[in-house]
């Protein structure tokens, strides 16, 4: 079993994982390009300060060219029997190549999808994780101590082969999209009639006892009290690429997701200055039944 680990990448959510593993008896070496938070000042310095026998190094850094550049050189650094766990958003088919590269080094390979956000450190981790069944086995100190308390079937799934993690958790945020949008929706209808004179009251008032209750209820609930209005930001949302590769799933294999489509493609409407589209709906409502249209600001 694991007792010692190496932890690549010590930003927002690495940090917190590195000081939740440590609490958990869980020691390790982190390495970050930024020397204040880093315990060592290479890749290859933590390599060197795992025990021998079996090396761990759980890669946390952002997802695409950042993720492939560690991988590729923890897999010159590293050898016969040591694993590395993928713990980013990689896309699946990532997972898959990287894993058959480490392999023929016999090096092996476990995808892990992590929620929690920052508040993960407190509360702790859903973890879901791809891979050959002994490296999980071999990893479950390490998944104990960073799955929140309670039972571990309700914080942790071996969801099953390489890439079957990031799969899972692919969908998960695809869900997430969808929860978000309808929470953001039902604030804006509750703000736009004058019937409803205490929004955040109403909100808060469906944290217990209601269907809808969820923590991301609680957390609109408090950006409301720091935030009464919202005025402090703007509306243009990002996406970080899994609600798209969700959806490209729900396309290849015939499954239909309206909610997570429509949510993800809310979120590209949000970043428009105006909207081309509504342009041509407006011009196209004029021209066949002479509809009003109002000029360009």
């Amino acid at each position: 079993m694991v007792s010692h680990i190496g932890l690549v990448g010590l930003g927002k959510m690495g940090n917190n994982m590195r000081e939740r593993l440590r609490r958990g008896g869980i020691e390790v070496t982190g390495y970050d390009p930024r020397p204040e938070v880093s315990d060592v000042a290479s890749l290859a310095d933590l390599v060197a300060a795992l025990p021998a026998d079996r090396r761990v190094v759980w890669v946390m850094v952002p997802a695409g060219d950042p993720t492939r550049g560690v991988v590729q050189e923890l897999g010159t650094l590293l050898g016969e029997g040591d694993v590395v766990v993928e713990g980013g958003n990689s896309h699946y088919p990532e997972d898959q190549a990287r894993a058959a590269e480490l392999a023929e080094r016999g090096i092996g390979y476990v995808d892990v999808g992590v929620s929690g956000g920052v508040w993960g450190l407190e509360n702790g981790y859903g973890l879901m994780c791809g891979g050959d069944a002994g490296h999980v086995r071999t990893l479950m100190p390490v998944f104990d101590a960073l799955r929140p308390e309670g039972p571990r079937e309700e914080g942790f799934v071996h969801a099953g082969e390489v890439g079957a993690g990031h799969f899972a958790k692919m969908v998960h945020n695809g869900i997430e999209y969808g929860l978000m949008q309808a929470y953001a929706e039902g604030y804006e209808l509750l703000e736009a009639k004058d019937i409803v004179t205490d929004v955040h009251g109403t909100m808060k008032a469906w944290m217990r006892g209601t269907v809808v209750r969820s923590w991301l209820l609680d957390l609109m609930v408090k950006a409301l009290e720091e935030d009464p209005a919202l005025a402090a930001i703007d509306d243009w949302v990002d996406d970080s690429g899994e609600g798209r590769w969700t959806v490209d799933e729900a396309i290849d294999n015939a499954v239909p997701l309206p909610v997570i489509s429509a949510a993800l493609f809310a979120r590209f409407a949000s970043r428009q200055d105006e909207s081309p589209a509504m342009k041509a709906v407006a011009a196209l409502r004029q021209q066949f039944g002479g509809h009003a249209v109002k000029p360009a600001q």
